[in-house]
């Protein structure tokens, strides 16, 4: 038998460097773990904002006095994968060619495909029934008149709510869903007016 120490001790205790030794900093294996959560949750906020929910900011008056100019909400992109837009819904969208703008439009949706839509003294008909609009004050009210239309499959006719200065369907016409962003279903900020889009 020999009288020297074997070339291999037993395992330390987890984590406890054999005696004489330092242990090595943690720091490199911490930084690493900390990248890769950032990258992560990076990766994952880019893809909620794609295709899930993205933040938008009204700009102007013509959603008053539901929605107003700075109101922040939150709109959900996905809903219409699974169903098909219906009336009374504010949605975000890319306006028409005619509307001649860049940035994003806010409405509210009154007809859909297949609907006949008609306007007699600020009154909106659609298919020969008067439309019952309680979120829609009479101040915000105008006396515009259009004779009926019918919507296009695929499209859908939206207006604002402060129908004396909205530019919406009435002026560019009927919007494709296609360019539909989402529907705004929050007002997030400020906090005083938070809660559901009416």
């Amino acid at each position: 038998m020999s009288d020297r120490e074997p070339e291999v001790q037993e395992s330390q205790e987890a984590g406890q460097a054999p005696s004489g030794e330092r242990s090595r900093p943690a720091t490199g294996r911490a930084l690493r773990e900390t990248l890769v959560t950032v990258v992560v949750a990076l990766v994952l906020a880019l893809l909620v904002r794609q295709f899930v929910v993205e933040s938008f900011v009204v700009d102007g008056p013509s959603m008053m006095p539901n929605l107003l100019n700075g109101d922040h909400l939150l709109v959900n992109k996905f809903i219409y994968d699974f169903q098909s837009p219906q009336i009374g819904q504010v949605i975000v969208f890319m306006p028409p060619p005619a509307a001649d703008a860049t940035t994003d439009y806010i409405k509210r949706i009154i007809a859909v495909g297949g609907d006949t839509v008609a306007m007699q003294d600020g009154q909106v008909y659609v298919d020969g029934r008067l439309q019952q609009e309680p979120y829609l004050p009479p101040a915000y009210q105008d006396t515009y008149n259009m004779p009926p239309e019918v919507v296009p499959q695929g499209d859908v006719f939206v207006l604002g709510d402060h129908r004396a200065v909205s530019k919406d369907s009435r002026y560019f016409g009927f919007v494709p869903i296609r360019n539909i962003r989402g529907q705004a279903f929050l007002i997030w900020w400020p906090p005083q007016v938070a809660g559901a889009v009416p």
